[in-house]
């Protein structure tokens, strides 16, 4: 009698959570395209938490100007770090507008994919500006910094060689809390329509709790593909909340997804 006592009152601690985790579930399986080996969290640590959460990972290595891997010599031995975890994807993240200028096709191809961000460029007055950096962000006027940001954005994805635009739709912190007044239907038009001509994927990223989900909608009315990513700084990162949220709320299938082809290493 105890027992039995015991046993239905560990299930309803239990039925809580387990409701949650039903809730949670999105019918596939997911992959987070864009995990760094940033903070304390070691190549052994992400092949532990991908099969502890199971959510696959693609370790995104940031290539560009000002970052440890600037140049083709150094890709071969960066690739080699990965060469005992078959389970992951790796991408090459261009950093930058320069990146197209300093890497060659034969050292993009060696990644599995590549993916970009709008957040460094020059604006028209020459300066480079960092929009993840208050201190690098130059807005003169806001209106005209956004019209400038988003035409950036549709020529990068016309005329970059990328599978996936990562951190989509950022916005720097000055104007963050305003996203909706910023990300009009007619801006947000504009970049779907380019990810749709260019077979762009775009990333629904829990970190930044970003696109909306009216820009979702919008891109997946038009055919575009999503990937979903978090852009972790450190080992402090769990779950992709907020893709599993987008997902329902967007009604998303595993269809919607881009998911790329590994490469041999």
């Amino acid at each position: 009698m105890m027992k039995k006592y015991f046993a239905n009152a560990i299930c309803l601690l239990l039925l809580p959570f387990l409701l949650i985790s039903c809730r949670d579930k999105t019918g596939f399986p997911l992959t987070d395209l864009h995990v760094h080996l940033k903070g304390k969290l070691t190549i052994a640590d992400a092949a532990k938490k991908s099969a502890e959460e199971n959510i696959q990972y693609g370790i995104a290595v940031n290539c560009g100007v000002g970052f440890p891997v600037h140049s083709d010599t150094q890709i071969d031995s960066v690739l080699q770090i990965f060469k005992g975890y078959p389970q992951f994807y790796v991408a090459m993240q261009a950093e930058g507008r320069e990146w197209v200028n300093i890497f060659s096709k034969e050292s993009r191809d060696k990644f599995d994919y590549v993916f970009t961000d709008a957040m460094t460029f020059t604006d028209e007055k020459g300066r480079r500006n960092r929009i993840w950096i208050k201190e690098e962000t130059w807005i003169d006027d806001e209106e005209q910094f956004m019209d400038y940001l988003v035409n950036t954005l549709v020529k990068i994805l016309n005329t970059e060689p990328i599978n996936i635009y990562v951190n989509s739709t950022y916005l720097p912190a000055q104007m963050a809390g305003r996203y909706d007044h910023f990300w009009t239907s007619e801006r947000m038009e504009k970049v779907v329509r380019a990810a749709r001509d260019n077979n762009i994927a775009i990333e629904i990223n829990n970190r930044f709790m970003i696109p909306s989900a009216d820009f979702i909608k919008m891109a997946k009315a038009a055919g575009v593909k999503f990937t979903i990513g978090t852009n972790n700084a450190d080992e402090n990162f769990t779950g992709a909340v907020y893709a599993r949220k987008m997902i329902k709320e967007c009604g998303l299938t595993e269809d919607d997804f881009y998911l790329p082809v590994k490469k041999q290493r």
